[in-house]
């Protein structure tokens, strides 16, 4: 298993930094390309803990230039436990920015008119009541949503893909059980959720570690 996600880190990262020779390809077109394409994209997230600088790319170009050379510079085998060392370690320092970045996002939002802010940190405010019941957190709920970053790019929303989402309310991050049960149906609400009700230092894909979120939450029904 080590030695395949190794590999992986190794081969995600060399795919990465060619990717300005590529950069002017031609879009895919067919299934078979879209699906290659598609390759492309998980390699850019398997990069993400590791940030790694225009240096370290070249290093890990030499490397892929040295195997498939069959002259590796170093033992994979030796090794290949420190990658997940080394994605520790820098996934705990981007945290930390992150950390800061959301705390002033936080703030900022705690301060807008209406606001609430809870003791878990989770930042509350109504921009549609609802007339509908609430929810509790042993409900299944309806609902249509957009989650952002604090730099404002978005992660995920329901509303893109035309579908709303379904899910038991104890079933989803804490900020989500808890901020949805103070929304009432056909309510829409704004969540600002810390790290710490949210995914907390390891992130998601999409998520950096340490991230405060903002959802934009309607809540369509009460699934019963």
């Amino acid at each position: 298993m080590v030695r395949k996600l190794a590999f992986g880190i190794c081969l995600a990262a060399a795919l990465a930094a060619l990717a300005p020779a590529f950069a002017q390809s031609p879009a895919p077109t067919t299934e078979e390309e879209k699906t290659v394409y598609a390759l492309g994209l998980l390699v850019h997230r398997n990069l993400a803990p590791f940030e790694l600088s225009a240096a370290e790319i070249a290093i890990v170009q030499r490397a892929l230039a040295d195997a498939q050379a069959g002259k590796p510079a170093v033992d994979l085998e030796a090794y290949a436990a420190k990658t997940q060392e080394l994605a520790a370690v820098r996934g705990e320092r981007r945290a930390g920015v992150e950390k800061e970045k959301g705390k002033a996002f936080a703030e900022a939002a705690a301060k807008e008119s209406g606001a609430v802010k809870a003791a878990s940190g989770l930042v509350y405010v109504e921009t549609q009541a609802g007339k509908g019941a609430s929810p509790k957190a042993t409900d299944k709920v309806r609902v249509h949503y957009r989650g952002t970053l604090v730099d404002g790019t978005e992660f995920d929303s329901s509303i893109k893909r035309g579908q709303p989402a379904e899910f038991p309310l104890n079933g989803v991050i804490p900020c989500w059980t808890e901020g949805l049960q103070k929304m009432k149906v056909g309510g829409k609400a704004k969540l600002v959720c810390p790290s710490d009700i949210a995914y907390g230092d390891r992130g998601r894909p999409s998520i950096p570690p340490g991230a405060t979120l903002a959802f934009e939450v309607e809540l369509l029904d009460i699934v019963k």
